[in-house]
């Protein structure tokens, strides 16, 4: 497998095993020594991930992701999902996430743009 296949491969493990409640889990497995986080509403950092996503765990156990798309290029995985929230709002959201990877191929930085999904677009397609 190339590294650009094992990047995506292990970009989309790291979100899915957060997603789905192991934080802590992906952080060992898929971070690098240093993790540099720009989504606003995440602190720096591996401990600031593995809070934001047990807060989500608790607030939203029965959340789910789908991934759409996977692009690789040079160092830079980009990821475009479609996540349910559940209980107790049931939004839906479409993300775009971009994360870094270091020589080592593992995850050292995170950009992401979230959007909550409408039923009714003006093209009648999908967000996603």
């Amino acid at each position: 497998m190339s590294q650009l296949e094992q990047n995506k491969k292990s970009a989309i493990q790291f979100y899915k095993t957060a997603f789905e409640g192991n934080p802590k889990q992906a952080v060992e497995k898929y971070v690098g020594a240093e993790y540099r986080q720009h989504n606003p509403l995440v602190k720096d950092g591996t401990a600031g991930f593995i809070a934001y996503f047990e807060r989500m765990v608790a607030e939203y156990p029965d959340k789910s992701v789908n991934f759409v798309r996977s692009i690789a290029e040079g160092n830079l995985v980009a990821l475009h999902t479609h996540q349910i929230w559940g209980e107790p709002d049931n939004k839906e959201c479409v993300t775009m996430d971009f994360f870094r990877f270091d020589e080592q191929g593992k995850i050292v930085e995170h950009w992401d743009s979230i959007q909550e999904v409408i039923a009714d677009t003006k093209s009648g397609r999908t967000m996603y």
